[in-house]
């Protein structure tokens, strides 16, 4: 196959991760495979492997007739058999610029499973609404999470194009790392035998870091010891707001935030229990990973955490912090009498369920199907 990627960056994130590691997985099974960015610079470009990176030189949001011609040229002249977007824009113009070049089959690729539209402005509900009147212009529509499916169908997506590939772990990466304990816990300034529950997700509502803090002040009173950190990075406003909470629930000495990190399978590596407390979600990368890291996780019924977690986790409702504390207290208690043992059951959840090389092979599959005469 010669495959087209259209995306807005390859700037740190977890839908451009998830692209890079396909198009680099397609190259690696020998086929042509381009990505297009309107946005050059991202620090994920240079994971690509083996994958030719074109530059479309977006200037910002009005720059539209001109970059508009320069896409058209680039297909025109790769004539690629699958024009593939990665999200919203990249979507739309594999079925907008169809009448003006080459023959080729149009695929979608969605990833949200959950969108609140009043939290958005205008123009954005507005793209939002193109997105469902041309979805059943796209050849294929793969989606990484059965959450997400549902959610397009609702909104009127045609079911009948639409094909579930759940993300892939690199499990090469995301690996047991118990030698980095002892030192990032001395960084955040956490004792070396401490209970330490994290919550990897931006500071961002949708996360609900409100109950997770409620949770654990819960939690602390069964367990006074214990230390818990955020990890990630969110707006000024809303993460001083958590950070207030945080003081009012008198959680200080034993939070920590650690804002972005870029070391996450070291940070795994300090954990003894991972939390996700999101009221919204599509494919939490976040519990592969831990998992994938041997570190068990308690996560909230959103988007595909329960599949992802199957028996070897805990799943409660959102917005419940009782359900949250308890949830977090019984899994820490199970982790601890089942140890080793349970370590490996997760790990080994993601090789057989939740790879790499499962996600590329699935996705290539569907892709060649589709250009069958």
């Amino acid at each position: 196959m010669n495959i087209l990627f259209l995306a807005r960056s390859l700037d740190p994130g977890g839908a451009e991760r998830q692209l890079a590691a396909l198009a680099n997985g397609l190259a690696g099974r020998g086929h042509e495979v381009h990505v297009a960015v309107f946005y050059a610079g991202g620090t994920l470009e240079r994971d690509l492997d083996g994958v030719a990176l074109h530059d479309l030189r977006k200037t910002g949001r009005w720059d539209a007739l001109g970059f508009t011609l320069r896409v058209r040229a680039l297909v025109r002249r790769l004539r690629p058999d699958i024009l593939h977007g990665y999200l919203g824009t990249p979507n739309l113009l594999t079925v907008l610029l169809r009448p003006f070049g080459p023959r080729y089959r149009a695929v979608w690729g969605v990833r949200a499973a959950f969108m609140d539209l009043a939290r958005y402005g205008r123009l954005e509900q507005a793209h939002y609404a193109l997105e469902r009147l041309l979805s059943r212009r796209a050849d294929l529509i793969l989606l990484n999470s059965l959450a997400g499916r549902n959610h397009a169908v609702a909104n009127g997506f045609p079911q009948e194009k639409m094909h579930v590939v759940p993300n892939g772990i690199d499990t090469d990466r995301f690996r047991p790392l118990p030698q980095f304990r002892d030192r990032l816990r001395s960084e955040w300034g956490i004792p070396r035998n401490a209970l330490l529950v994290g919550l990897p997700g931006r500071l961002d509502p949708m996360k609900d870091h409100p109950v997770f803090l409620n949770a654990v002040a819960m939690l602390q009173r069964q367990k006074p010891d214990a230390c818990f950190a955020c990890i990630g990075d969110g707006e000024g406003r809303y993460a001083r707001s958590l950070r207030e909470m945080a003081e009012r629930l008198g959680l200080g000495p034993r939070l920590v935030w650690t804002g972005a990190r870029r070391d996450m399978p070291e940070v795994y590596g300090a954990l003894d229990l991972v939390c996700l407390s999101s009221y919204g979600e599509g494919f939490p990368n976040v519990l592969g990973e831990a998992m994938a890291c041997g570190v068990p996780c308690v996560a909230t019924d959103a988007g595909d955490s329960a599949e992802i977690l199957g028996e070897l986790g805990m799943i409660v409702p959102p917005r419940d912090p009782e359900a949250l504390a308890k949830a977090m207290l019984d899994m820490l208690e199970r982790a601890e009498n089942e140890g080793q043992a349970l370590r490996n059951s997760l790990r080994s959840r993601i090789l057989e369920k939740f790879s790499l090389e499962r996600m590329v092979v699935r996705t290539e599959a569907l892709l060649l199907e589709l250009l069958k005469p």
